[in-house]
């Protein structure tokens, strides 16, 4: 299986409790490689832009209000087929109904504040990577 990559963000939630490094070591130890990080302060523009998929539906205020609270991770995960394996240890959207173990089982204080966005496939990888990194920032 060929080495992929995929997107991740630390969010503010467990960035405000100094929770990066734990769950940078989380995915470490499921094989993803970081090959990118960065904290960054998302403005209001970059989480509108970045969650723009999701405009029409009645969270997306909070959200982007949510994203923009705190100082965000973004990161750049490789690993053979990183997208699954990066969703396999973040776990369920819902912390109540995640594996024991994952990061959002873990680290999540609700549905809202679940400490880690992944990517959902390797094509809109591709493209939350891009909206973040310049290609010479990723380095593996």
């Amino acid at each position: 299986m060929a080495v992929t990559r995929t997107f991740s963000i630390i969010k503010p939630d467990a960035t405000r409790r100094n929770l990066t490094g734990a769950v940078t070591a989380k995915l470490e130890e499921a094989g993803l490689r970081v090959v990118a990080s960065k904290r960054i302060h998302m403005s209001r523009e970059q989480a509108e832009g970045f969650y723009a998929v999701h405009k029409e539906r009645p969270f997306f205020g909070e959200l982007v209000s949510f994203m923009i609270s705190g100082p965000v991770v973004v990161q750049v995960l490789e690993s053979e087929d990183a997208v699954k394996r990066n969703r396999d240890v973040m776990g369920a959207t819902n912390p109540k109904d995640a594996a024991e173990g994952t990061i959002r089982k873990t680290f999540a204080e609700s549905i809202e504040a679940n400490s880690v966005h992944g990517s959902d496939s390797e094509e809109n990888a591709a493209i939350e990577i891009a909206f973040f990194f310049k290609p010479e920032e990723i380095v593996g």
